[in-house]
């Protein structure tokens, strides 16, 4: 009864988007079946910080939190990274995935894993080494630096594990399966979040327990989705159309000029969005611990909507560039124009839902009212603001799936530093104070959406897929 009353239930909400020129039926489908897994990987990964954030809160108080805010922000500049590096394996993967090129799709998994390798493991050592003197650029707290530097030297190891893992669910969702990837996501969140239980309440060990639980959980889900890049198969699935290959010549530079040329540009848009956390959070602890940690459970709000563009975004671009390697350029425009419209409506729904119980929220990650009451209002401002964010990795994907990758960075760069850097410091230079944090998050998402939609609507990603395309197969020549 209740499966039967849900279809009937989606069926009418389908029809009603396809009525409202927001969707098509049949694409809406398409879209949902590669979105939807995602999105629950994207919450269960995100989970994994915030369920750090909010029991070590719950236990230490701010200065733990703040402590925290400052290690993500060195890990997520490798993650940033990682991001950045897969969206080009994507992009490129599933053009020739649709192409039927599965030898050079192979060959470019390869020329991935070469590439995050040699932009790991350095990061990894610094982090391990100076995890202090990293800490203390962005706060003078005794107490936020130690908790901060303690977490960052235990994770330090696992981000080569976070770039393996993000470039093989990229390319499970490159050639249309987001289902595998969900669910070892999901398990590794799991097991997180009990780790978490564990070691931080049943065993006292705090941060350090909230670390280990990271750490354990991100090589657990590394080890599963590189063993179907190993060409083993699944209970779930058989064996990938794709895997890691190690035949020919470990290095192809024909290959890697392509990767490089499509990763670049998505790499420096991420990193400078993961750069741009310093000066911001040390601006925001200019206002003391009681902010920062209002500011991060705002952030860790934000990364836990924008889940939604871990499938839509990731939708796009798969859906995009399998359409382009099929010569289907009028299809994969009409995916990328409905996923955007779509996307938009999700984003508003859900930051109503958020503003409304914006309150509990808070309430999940402190007790103290001081830290409650700021939150609050970070949280109401993210959730609008969020919405900007939604169509600009909506837009972004689209441009992904053709290859298209340096507007949405020129997009990043003005958002982040043009705007929304130079408002957050007119909360120390001016009277505004912590208001010009709000304004900086609204101008930080809604700036670079209208940036990459214009590119997108000018259509000219379609002569750059051409062009990748036509230069992808002079390598089979």
């Amino acid at each position: 009864m209740v499966p039967r009353l849900l279809r009937a239930v989606l069926g009418a909400l389908a029809g009603l988007l396809e009525r409202a020129n927001v969707i098509k039926r049949t694409r809406l489908r398409a879209t949902v079946d590669l979105a939807w897994p995602r999105i629950v990987t994207g919450l269960a990964r995100m989970s994994k910080q915030t369920a750090d954030v909010a029991m070590v809160g719950l236990v230490s108080g701010s200065p733990a939190i703040a402590g925290l805010a400052f290690a993500y922000a060195y890990w997520q500049l490798g993650d940033r990274i990682s991001l950045g590096l897969s969206g080009g394996s994507i992009s490129l993967v599933s053009q020739h995935y649709g192409a039927d090129e599965i030898d050079l799709a192979n060959r470019t998994i390869t020329q991935s894993y070469l590439i995050a390798t040699a932009l790991s493991v350095p990061l990894a050592a610094v982090f391990y080494w100076r995890p202090e003197f990293l800490i203390g650029l962005m706060s003078d707290d005794p107490a936020a630096i130690e908790y901060g530097a303690t977490y960052l030297l235990v994770v330090a190891p696992a981000i080569v594990f976070e770039f393996y893992n993000k470039i093989a669910s990229r390319i499970f969702a490159g050639i249309g399966d987001t289902f595998t990837p969900m669910l070892l996501r999901g398990g590794g969140a799991a097991i997180n979040i009990v780790l978490n239980v564990v070691l931080i309440f049943g065993l006292g060990m705090g941060v350090v327990g909230a670390a280990l639980g990271t750490a354990v959980s991100t090589v657990l889900i590394t080890a599963g989705l590189c063993w179907g890049l190993a060409g083993k198969s699944y209970p779930t699935r058989d064996t990938l159309p794709v895997r890691l290959s190690l035949s020919g010549p470990l290095v192809d530079p024909s290959l890697l000029r392509s990767l490089v040329s499509v990763s670049t540009p998505l790499i420096f848009q991420q990193l400078a969005r993961a750069a741009v956390a310093f000066p911001l959070l040390a601006i925001a602890a200019v206002f003391g611990s009681v902010t920062v940690a209002g500011y991060e459970i705002a952030r860790r709000m934000r990364d836990l909507i924008n889940s939604l563009s871990w499938g839509f975004s990731i939708a796009s671009s798969s859906l995009v560039g399998r359409h382009l390697g099929g010569d289907e350029e009028d299809v994969a425009a009409a995916y990328g124009d409905e996923i955007i419209r779509f996307s938009l409506l999700s984003y508003v729904a859900v930051a109503v839902v958020v503003i409304i119980f914006a309150e509990p929220i808070a309430g999940l990650f402190v007790t103290d009212e001081a830290v409650i009451d700021l939150a609050v209002t970070f949280v109401r401002v993210t959730a609008v603001a969020t919405i900007g964010l939604g169509l600009d990795e909506a837009a972004t994907g689209a441009l992904r799936g053709a290859g298209d990758t340096r507007w949405p960075f020129y997009a990043a760069l003005i958002g982040l530093y043009g705007v929304a850097l130079p408002i957050a410091y007119l909360g120390v230079a001016t009277p505004l104070g912590v208001t010009a944090l709000y304004l900086s998050l609204v101008g930080e998402m809604f700036v670079p959406a209208a940036i990459t939609l214009y590119r997108y609507y000018t259509g000219a990603w379609r002569d750059v897929s051409r062009s990748l395309r036509e230069r992808s197969q002079g390598t089979t020549d």
